[in-house]
């Protein structure tokens, strides 16, 4: 048996593939502290190992949603925003209301994880949220927002949908979609 302390020693060493052989020994853990760790390289620098990370918590046999959930308080945006990834591909409808307060993030990335993992659950209770994130300042919470609304059904999410947005070729193709499928 590894140790919290093991753990946490190879994964702030610079062996990648020491870190992705204990990434693929946590998809079995349920020890609150080695499942922190596993977290926290979702904030890791190389993106394999990132992925390595998220889906050995998508995988988790466990319940780790009260881990999870804790950290959606991360300093990390990406610990924060691929939590809420985590937690939605994990179909956990426990989280939605936290889910639902992170469409309030300060960080873009994190708003369009949250609107992203919200549609995914196809969580009519946030309807609101997600059409709040249709006016958001930043073009990628406002198309995780629209593709949410059609995730959702909700069909007067597009009446949001302002002017400036269909500027954007991409928002109004996904806008032009959603009208057709609702």
């Amino acid at each position: 048996m590894i140790s919290p302390e093991q753990v946490e020693s190879i994964m702030h060493s610079d062996s990648k593939e020491e870190k992705i052989k204990i990434l693929e020994w946590a998809c079995k853990c349920d020890d609150s502290a080695i499942l922190n760790t596993i977290i926290s390289a979702l904030d890791d620098g190389d993106i394999q190992v990132r992925g390595e990370a998220f889906s050995s918590l998508v995988l988790n046999e466990n319940d780790i949603s009260d881990i999870l959930i804790q950290n959606l308080n991360s300093q990390s945006k990406n610990v924060r925003g691929f939590s809420l990834l985590v937690l939605a591909n994990r179909n956990d409808r426990k989280a939605i209301p936290r889910m639902i307060d992170s469409t309030s993030d300060e960080s873009a990335t994190v708003r369009s994880c949250a609107v992203g993992a919200l549609g995914h659950l196809k969580a009519a209770e946030a309807i609101h949220a997600i059409q709040k994130c249709m006016e958001d300042s930043n073009p990628e919470v406002r198309k995780s927002a629209i593709k949410a609304a059609i995730d959702i059904g909700d069909h007067t999410a597009f009446e949001k949908i302002d002017e400036s947005s269909k500027e954007d070729p991409e928002i109004r193709n996904l806008s032009d979609y959603a009208k057709s499928k609702l």
